[in-house]
């Protein structure tokens, strides 16, 4: 078996979204929201559904940024004061076992050579089958259906 780790965003780099007011808000393009629904608001810091109730921001990321035509930003959900979440060698975050996820596998390069969707609960097979590939260095997932980044999974 080939082994991963998920890396969720670093809560550090969302912090300041706390302190600022509905005006400096609206300026930087980020939305703050109230969860309503669940499962709804995958947080990226977490790696888990934010529950209802919670306070959310919902920004645009910079969650690929590399020297490569694969250079990509888009919208993520993360939850107010919360810390980063951490998880063991080839543990899967439960938010992810009810989605359709894209998998994207890229070189060293950062340049994609992979590409394919599983259901959630194959997961743990997919990523060790993609990382049999020594060209893959990194996989990033993303929901499927909407197409937002989730995370970046590394192999250990």
């Amino acid at each position: 078996m080939n082994n991963f780790k998920f890396e969720a965003l670093n809560y550090l780099d969302f912090e300041y979204l706390n302190n600022l007011s509905e005006t400096e808000l609206s300026e930087n393009n980020v939305k703050k929201m109230r969860v309503d629904k669940f499962p709804g608001f995958p947080c990226r810091s977490t790696l888990e559904d934010a529950k209802i109730g919670e306070m959310i921001f919902l920004l645009n990321y910079d969650f690929h940024n590399v020297n490569s035509p694969y250079r990509a930003n888009g919208p993520i959900f993360v939850r107010a004061n919360q810390l980063t979440k951490t998880y063991e060698n080839n543990e899967i975050p439960i938010m992810f076992n009810h989605r359709l996820i894209s998998i994207r596998g890229y070189s060293k390069d950062a340049m994609m050579i992979f590409a394919d969707v599983s259901e959630g609960e194959f997961l743990k097979k997919k990523l060790s089958q993609i990382l049999e590939n020594p060209k893959i260095e990194y996989i990033h997932l993303h929901n499927a259906k909407p197409g937002c980044f989730n995370c970046v999974v590394k192999r250990i």
